[in-house]
């Protein structure tokens, strides 16, 4: 369909399951009554904060216990603002004068605290944007310790741990259930929008995301300050709900509450979200029967407390073992049902009009008094095929990681031209023009096929739509094109190596790095393969470091080689050359009697080079 943008479609998809939430809310309203209506108030502003905290955790893969903080700091602005004002005088009579006198209506009150969510997010988001795994958890936990702190001790503006009382019950089934809409919508719509394509990236794999140019820390910070946002204004929320409140109700069990809601749904599906809000209440209300006591015939089962919690974490536990993705998984509900964007053909590829070389200066890379790569200089030229050979652990691998600058060089120089690139981040590196793909595969396993692609033509700055163009071009040129919507970790080891290089040149380098491209392929698709780059450099202007152990594969593909032995540059000269080299000879064989087999064999590679296809 013409004009179809990319993001209309997770729209429709929300859409489809923000339709089925009311049809839910609706039955339940009309057979429980009013008890009905209390209880799916409660589970739609739930909703909210627990698709909060879904847009960081679900994208970032860190649990977040911080959450609930915006949310207290979003139901005390809101109640500052919207307290009747004598109300106020009683109840708070120290409240400063910028705060008191306001009472506002409730949807200004609430662009307020989107407002002082994303400011306080902004803050706290410089710090924990920069950590990842358990010690951002940890962070998060602390953050959370330290609001908690500051507004029990705030006595003159939240009145401490006594009740926050005077708090306007708005909150009705109608105003839940709309924003539950839309926060659906808006989790969604992240979800699926440039953004959260490459924290999802980062979340799969962040050295990978490193090496086509997104930054993970820009990334977290992101998600983190919008998810800060949408889970004030459903701590405000939840406070025009309760009409009283406390620091305490937004403390630990809240924060682990949602938290368990979220793992039994699945972190990384919206709908894993609202399937997970639902069966965690359905649960707790369950066990409070268990709580409260009952009796079994002739046996009185005494008040037990503590059950529901216990419960929820048993129930948290079995899923992390038993289905570790949550009880929806990894898919969407309407996944599928409103086919697929139209997307604009990609334009082809065009060669810059620059031809300046990458130099290699003086390469040093020391660890704890180990010399990997030792004084090595050579460069790489646009429009040529250059290779990097060696024995295991020559430090070819180790001399790429430099280049890319996932080490940073211990001596020495990186440049493009008269650019020096040896000490910028690695997500600048890429920015810079080079690409590459690994020894050992990383792809970003929780994306599509091609969606890995999309984020390496993202990173560099296409738009959503010129982003998913350039990756079926891509797929299509490593033969992957009927791969597209499957998930990368389901496609074969072959075909994962071509998609790793597919990747790598969505982000249209000047020169690109293939670590062992042909690693575990069989011959046919090392030919294969070797068709599809043989043109490859002239074609886009590109310069190619290939790097390989398969000596035919190497010679037939390179206009010049380059041997490491040791970390140290033994020879760079053409593959003929390089054959006839001792020093190599040696490094391979490391006996003199099998030089003569050795540069038999690699003259017979020479003259086996598939011819180009037209």
């Amino acid at each position: 369909m013409k004009g179809f943008h990319p993001l209309l479609k997770p729209a429709l998809e929300a859409a489809a399951l923000a339709a089925l939430l009311c049809g839910v809310t609706a039955v339940v309203a009309l057979v429980m009554g009013l008890s009905g209506q209390r209880l799916m108030t409660l589970y739609c502003v739930n909703l909210c904060a627990v698709l909060a905290i879904q847009i960081f955790s679900g994208s970032s893969g860190v649990v977040s216990f911080g959450h609930t903080a915006f949310m207290a700091v979003g139901a005390y602005v809101s109640a500052w603002f919207t307290m009747p004002i004598a109300l106020q005088r009683t109840a708070l009579p120290n409240l400063p004068d910028w705060l008191a006198g306001h009472e506002l209506a409730v949807p200004l009150a609430l662009a307020i605290v989107l407002v002082a969510g994303l400011v306080l997010a902004s803050a706290a988001g410089l710090p924990i944007a920069r950590l990842n795994g358990a010690s951002a958890a940890i962070a998060t936990l602390g953050f959370l310790i330290v609001v908690y702190s500051v507004l029990a001790a705030a006595r003159d503006f939240t009145r401490g741990n006594q009740a926050f009382y005077g708090v306007p019950r708005v909150t009705d089934i109608t105003l839940a259930l709309v924003f539950a809409c839309l926060f659906i919508l808006a989790a969604r719509l992240y979800k699926d929008s440039r953004y959260g394509l490459m924290m999802r990236a980062v979340r799969d794999n962040e050295t990978a995301a490193l090496a086509v140019g997104v930054s993970p820390q820009r990334m977290r910070f992101v998600a983190w300050v919008i998810s800060g946002g949408l889970a004030a204004v459903a701590g405000a929320l939840y406070g025009h709900m309760l009409g009283a409140f406390t620091p305490k109700d937004f403390y630990f069990h809240m924060a682990f509450t949602y938290v368990a809601m979220l793992i039994v749904g699945g972190m990384g599906t919206v709908t894993g979200a609202v399937v997970g809000v639902g069966f965690v209440m359905a649960l707790q209300e369950v066990l409070r029967q268990f709580e409260r006591g009952f009796t079994l015939g002739p046996i009185q089962i005494p008040e037990i407390f503590g059950v529901p919690i216990v419960g929820v974490s048993l129930a948290m536990l079995l899923v992390l073992w038993l289905r570790p993705a949550g009880l929806v998984g990894y898919t969407e509900f309407a996944q599928g049902w409103f086919g697929r964007p139209w997307l604009p053909k990609a334009p082809d590829t065009q060669a810059s009009a620059s031809m300046e070389p990458l130099r290699v200066e003086n390469a040093v890379k020391s660890f704890a008094g180990l010399t990997a790569v030792d004084d090595v200089s050579f460069s790489i030229e646009r429009g040529r095929v250059t290779g990097l050979i060696g024995p295991n652990g020559a430090g070819k691998s180790t001399l790429v990681n430099v280049i890319t600058g996932l080490y940073p060089l211990t001596s020495g120089t990186v440049a493009i031209g008269e650019r020096n690139i040896g000490l910028l981040a690695p997500h600048a590196v890429a920015g810079a023009g080079i690409s590459r793909t690994f020894q050992n595969i990383r792809l970003f396993t929780g994306l599509g096929v091609g969606e890995n692609v999309a984020v390496a033509a993202l990173a560099r700055g296409a738009s959503l739509r010129d982003a998913l163009a350039t990756a079926e071009r891509e797929l299509h040129f490593v033969g992957l094109e009927d791969s597209g919507p499957k998930r990368a970790d389901s496609l074969a080891y072959g075909a994962r190596r071509r998609l790793e290089i597919a990747r790598a040149l969505a982000a249209e380098p000047r020169f690109l790095l293939l670590d062992e491209p042909a690693a575990g392929m069989n011959p046919e698709e090392t030919d294969d393969l070797a068709r599809r780059l043989k043109g490859l450099p002239q074609a886009r202007g590109l310069g190619l470091l290939l790097i390989d152990h398969d000596l035919k594969f190497i010679m037939s593909l390179c206009d010049r080689v380059v041997v490491l032995n040791r970390g140290r540059l033994i020879a760079d000269d053409t593959p003929v050359g390089v054959q006839k080299n001792p020093a190599v000879i040696e490094a391979y064989t490391g006996t003199r009697a099998s030089r003569v087999t050795a540069q038999q064999e690699a003259e017979e590679a020479a003259t086996e080079r598939p011819r180009e296809t037209t």
